[in-house]
């Protein structure tokens, strides 16, 4: 009966060949190319654990009186909305795990995008015909960022209120828009009373779908171009053939373990590791500002892009353009402008048009290379600089002196870390030290006589296991 109900779908849609081409379908075997799977099932944890969050999360900005048993805050006047997230963690079996899970889910997430685009780039795995995956994975940054400011937000604690408070500031300098845009985004003027509510229909419906959206077309785009693949093997990889392993069964096993270990990786940390606990900041008051307040890593360049930019602003023609929209609006708006557009102006720099299924090994162009460092070093520099008031308390020393510190370092390190990158690059490029083609391993055979030989060949020499396969 089974066999009679498969064979009259098969007979009307074509399914077998379908799913034979399928799972027939040809995996590099590298272990970089599961940092995209790692962001995938990021979010697949995000969606799962946040839809039992979203069953107990008020997203409602109206005070109330705590008495719930966290008796530190027993009688303290809150927002509805931090008190469900109170009962989230202390009250709900398993809600705080569940917390924790998540937001880290979202912080692995972020870094896994982020280096799994950092892989491409330095790979050149943007190049033709592919740059419509590029921008793809840009427009993913940009979303993966949003969304975890927006849940970061949702708490109404004393901390995530100050990003909250930081960002509205950031919308209102924007010239001409900034005050309409702020009014759309927040529902008010600071504080807006519909921010959260706001923030929630971001968090859980728009932005999930855009996301969901945007990993459904780039994984169809790899699905159907050819993979890229590194140089090297037996026979040897090149830009018309494709050497790895079956979809079925072997890379889907692989594949579903990485899933499970991602899976319980989280929940390790989500049961071990306390992350945002929003007891301990405290229900929001837009009258009060935390000390030492840090952001989650991913919007720390912004923070401290703000720190370190001097207080300049622009007044003229009875306009004024503040100082937070420089660092905080315009750069990261270039940033990603010139992210979005690096194929093309690689392709113009280098007057390359050719299609590429052969990735680089970052020492092959040693400029890209270096400018990818340089680049890396600069955001971390930001990033540093977002805690530059804990560092120096830390230090002992002023927030003065070490802003000075960071301010030189932004400008100096980024050239160094472009020069160091560059020398050993090109000195591993002429050294022919390559990572695989010049890694031996030795054979040792019997010959008909008897007797014994041994053989060279390179690593990935010799025709693949029966579990790989060449696909043109």
């Amino acid at each position: 009966m089974i066999r009679r109900l498969f064979k009259w779908f098969d007979d009307r849609l074509g399914a077998a060949s379908f799913a034979r081409r399928s799972l027939n379908k040809v995996f590099p075997d590298h272990w970089s190319f599961m940092l995209g799977e790692i962001a995938l099932y990021c979010f697949i944890i995000l969606v799962i654990t946040g839809v039992f969050l979203t069953f107990f999360y008020i997203p409602d900005q109206k005070e109330i009186v705590y008495h719930g048993h966290y008796l530190p805050l027993a009688g303290q006047p809150m927002s509805r909305a931090y008190a469900s997230v109170l009962r989230l963690s202390f009250d709900v079996r398993a809600g705080l795990v569940f917390r924790q899970i998540h937001h880290w889910a979202a912080l692995i997430m972020v870094g896994a995008v982020a280096v799994h685009m950092a892989r491409v780039f330095f790979t050149g795995a943007f190049r033709k015909p592919r740059e419509i995956n590029w921008i793809l994975g840009v427009t993913l940054l940009a979303l993966t960022l949003a969304i975890g400011f927006a849940g970061y937000s949702l708490p109404d604690d004393l901390l995530s209120g100050t990003g909250i408070r930081i960002a509205y500031s950031i919308v209102l300098s924007i010239p001409l828009i900034g005050v309409w845009f702020a009014y759309l985004l927040f529902g008010g003027e600071y504080p807006a009373p519909d921010v959260l509510n706001r923030l929630f229909v971001l968090h859980v419906m728009i932005l999930p779908a855009l996301i969901a959206g945007v990993l459904a077309v780039h994984l169809a785009i790899v699905w159907r171009q050819k993979h890229t693949h590194f140089p090297g093997g037996s026979p040897v990889r090149t830009e018309s053939n494709i050497q790895g392993e079956r979809l079925w069964p072997r890379y889907a096993f692989k594949s579903t373990g990485l899933f499970l270990v991602v899976g319980a990786v989280l929940a390790l940390l989500g049961g071990l590791a306390q992350i945002n606990p929003i007891w301990l900041y405290g229900p929001y008051n837009s009258t009060i500002v935390s000390g030492g307040s840090q952001p989650d890593w991913y919007v720390g360049f912004l923070e401290g892009a703000l720190r370190l930019f001097p207080n300049w602003e622009i007044r003229a023609f009875g306009h004024e353009i503040p100082e937070p929209f420089f660092p905080a609006a315009l750069f990261p708006a270039l940033v990603f402008l010139v992210m979005y557009a690096w194929p093309f102006i690689e392709r113009r720099i280098t007057k390359d048009d050719e299609e590429h299924n052969l990735l680089n090994f970052p020492r092959d162009i040693p400029w890209r290379t270096a400018l990818g460092v340089a680049a890396i070093t600069f955001m971390t520099i930001l990033t540093v600089a977002g805690g530059n008031d804990v560092i120096a308390s830390f230090f002992g020393i002023s927030v003065e002196a070490m802003t000075r510190v960071l301010r030189i370092a932004i400008i100096v390190l980024p050239f160094v870390a472009y020069a160091v990158a560059y020398y050993l690059a090109n000195e591993l490029k002429r050294s022919g030290l390559h990572p695989v083609k010049q890694a031996k391993t030795a054979t040792i055979r019997r010959t008909p006589e008897g007797g014994y030989e041994t053989t060279e060949e390179f690593v990935g020499g010799g025709f693949p296991p029966p579990e790989q396969k060449i696909e043109p």
